[in-house]
């Protein structure tokens, strides 16, 4: 089983976070930020990953260090989970609809990270959650993770909807993407042998 576990200490936030990319959807979030923890559990269910996160940050301040954090060690969590990816099938896409929202996600778990976004969002906020947070998110996850991500909002007015249509885009995505592929399921898939 592909499973990792992080534990993370900070002035602004205390995070512990375990994964199995090889799991039903099982979730345990409490991040402190009830809209996170909504995509999370999202991303858990149509990822197939189990994922338990709690964070106790300082939200008193705002949401942007537990949500930039969050991303950090769930890339992290990641990244150590798939070891050198020995037998993924690396690529991966999905055009997921929600309502009316319409994304685009493509992602390569090649080592190099990479984030591209062009997604328009209508509100400020959601919940209580500024929208703007959500870059910090994914670019956080990136980062740790590894990936290079591309995410296009072709259609959408709903702010919810839009991110909901990312978030179950990103996590079928990934699916895909660490699935192991029994032709290969030996090798490193890179020509150079090696992810980076």
């Amino acid at each position: 089983m592909r499973k990792s576990e992080i534990s993370r200490s900070t002035s602004e936030t205390k995070i512990k976070l375990s994964l199995n990319l090889d799991g039903t959807g099982k979730s345990a979030v409490d991040t402190g930020v009830g809209f996170l923890d909504h995509m999370l559990e999202l991303f858990s269910r149509h990822g197939k990953f189990d994922l338990d996160v709690t964070c106790k940050g300082d939200t008193h301040v705002d949401f942007h260090h537990s949500v930039e954090d969050i991303g950090i060690c769930l890339g992290d969590a990641f990244s150590q989970a798939l070891g050198d990816a020995r037998g993924i099938c690396r690529y991966s896409d999905v055009t997921l609809p929600m309502d009316e929202a319409l994304v685009l996600c493509a992602v390569d778990v090649s080592g190099r990270s990479y984030l591209s976004l062009d997604i328009e969002l209508p509100d400020r906020a959601v919940g209580t959650m500024d929208t703007e947070l959500f870059e910090e998110f994914l670019q956080a996850f990136v980062r740790k993770a590894g990936v290079t991500l591309h995410l296009r909002m072709l259609e959408g007015k709903n702010a919810h909807h839009i991110l909901e249509a990312c978030f179950k885009a990103l996590a079928r995505t990934l699916r895909a993407a660490v699935k192991i592929d029994n032709e290969f399921s030996d090798e490193i898939p890179s020509t150079k042998g090696v992810l980076v």
